[in-house]
Parts: C-alpha cells; sequence; structure tokens
C-alpha cells in the first residue's frame, strides 16, 4: 500500500519483475499481471486478511503507521 494513495481500496502484489495491483473488496485484479499460481496464493492471503487490508487501508489512506500481516498459513 502507499500512503494517500487512490480509491478504490486496494493494494499491491510483487512477484520478480512484475507487479499487481488488487481490489481489497472484491478481490479482483486491477491492473498487471503475475504468474497464475503466485496469483492464487496471493488471493488466498487476501482473502484471510481481507478484514486487516481494509484496516491498512484506511490507515495508509490516513497517513499512519501501517504493520505487516502474517504470511499465508
Amino acid at each position: 500500500m502507499h500512503f494517500g494513495d487512490h480509491p478504490p481500496p486496494h493494494f499491491h502484489a510483487e512477484y520478480e519483475d512484475r507487479q499487481a495491483i488488487i481490489e481489497i473488496n472484491t478481490l479482483t485484479v486491477l491492473g498487471g499481471n503475475l504468474p497464475p499460481r503466485v496469483l492464487g496464493l496471493v488471493m488466498e492471503w487476501a482473502w484471510q486478511h481481507q478484514t486487516e487490508l481494509l484496516t491498512l487501508w484506511d490507515r495508509a489512506v490516513n497517513c499512519l503507521s501501517l504493520y505487516k500481516l502474517p504470511p499465508l498459513v
């Protein structure tokens, strides 16, 4: 996430030299692309942490400190 970013609520996922922007509410890819297996893992992780991601989004747009979320389990 980026401080003061634009709506809709989203996060950036990076893998090697590729990136995707994923909307938090719908878990849809807004832009970019990742390999299918990687995208599947990212989506599973995002589904597990959707509520926390929305909290972090609110913090980011208000320029408050962020915290890390645990990895996929």
